[in-house]
């Protein structure tokens, strides 16, 4: 009986220390699960690299005023010649800074403004569902090029204003030779009449937080203004984090990408309800933090170092 006894009194404390272990182990990994979900990493995946295009899809009414805002923003993205060099801070700064993401055996990706294409007369109606973005996106190139679709003011689009205020993402083309191919494409709304607090912070004031005044658009035109804020971080995205399994934080199916894992930060000082420390236009007024081609001037978002694990700032 004692030794059954001894046996049960072993079993017992075998029992408890082997849970205790488990407990342990279980604590541990999850530890080193939040670790890796809280950092910025790389995940093994492609990144877009070579000589792409980059196709804008203008869904709706656009003033041509407000398309030049637009494309002056893509064709600022690469350095110009050296005479038409804008002042510094530039854009094309701020884009040569996604080059820290590629490795020296890497082929680093080089954009140009590709083609225009105009759909005003609604041919999908005014509400879209994601679906009938990606047919829309389907309408320009396929290779070599991420296409970019622009709704107008007017036009509601399934999750937009509610959860976010564009997407990009991939998708299949026709088989070419057996093989089938992705593309990369890119939604954004005019939020101007729809949500400008959520969508076109900080020229408009916020519906939550920290209450503000709004900033001066750097081109006069809040919807088109916060457009340049989405279309530069998704592009940004799309370049570092094209196929889900590029650079980000946090989980696969709602990451942090490059610009989004710095959101809200415009220059040096941000802080909740401060987009930070801002270049200001003497004459007009407008804050902004780089400057592009024909006199152009845009704010942009800060963009996390994979290096240093901290948002970067072009002022």
């Amino acid at each position: 009986m004692a030794s059954l006894g001894s046996s049960r009194i072993l079993f017992t404390l075998f029992l408890a220390i082997s849970l205790l272990h488990l407990n342990s182990a279980a604590r541990t990994l999850s530890e080193t699960s939040s670790d890796q979900l809280l950092k910025f990493q790389y995940h093994k995946g492609p990144l877009l690299n070579g000589k792409i295009s980059i196709n804008l899809i203008w869904y709706g009414k656009f003033k041509p005023s407000q398309r030049a805002i637009i494309s002056d923003l893509i064709t600022s993205l690469s350095s110009p010649s050296t005479s038409k060099t804008p002042k510094s801070p530039s854009v094309s700064t701020w884009w040569k800074s996604t080059e820290k993401y590629y490795s020296s055996t890497n082929k680093k990706l080089g954009i140009s403004l590709g083609t225009q294409i105009l759909d005003e007369n609604y041919s999908l109606g005014k509400s879209l569902t994601t679906n009938q973005i990606v047919k829309l996106a389907s309408k320009g190139p396929h290779s070599n090029a991420i296409n970019v679709v622009l709704t107008a003011a007017d036009v509601a689009v399934e999750g937009f204003c509610s959860s976010r205020c564009g997407t990009h993402g991939s998708s299949n083309v026709a088989r070419v030779n057996g093989k089938r191919y992705k593309f990369a494409y890119i939604w954004v709304g005019n939020s101007e009449t729809q949500c400008p607090g959520q969508c076109a912070w900080p020229f408009h004031q916020p519906i939550y937080g920290p209450q503000s005044p709004p900033l001066v658009a750097p081109n006069n035109d809040v919807g088109l203004d916060g457009m340049v804020i989405n279309v530069a971080s998704l592009l940004v995205g799309t370049a570092t984090n094209p196929f889900g399994n590029g650079y980000f934080q946090g989980p696969k199916e709602a990451p942090l990408e490059a610009a989004s894992a710095c959101a809200g930060v415009y220059g040096k000082g941000a802080y909740p309800g401060s987009a930070g420390n801002l270049l200001v236009d003497p004459t007009t007024g407008a804050s902004f933090n780089a400057n592009g081609v024909n006199g152009r001037k845009y704010l942009l978002p800060a963009l996390m170092d994979p290096k240093t694990q901290a948002c970067s700032t072009l002022v």
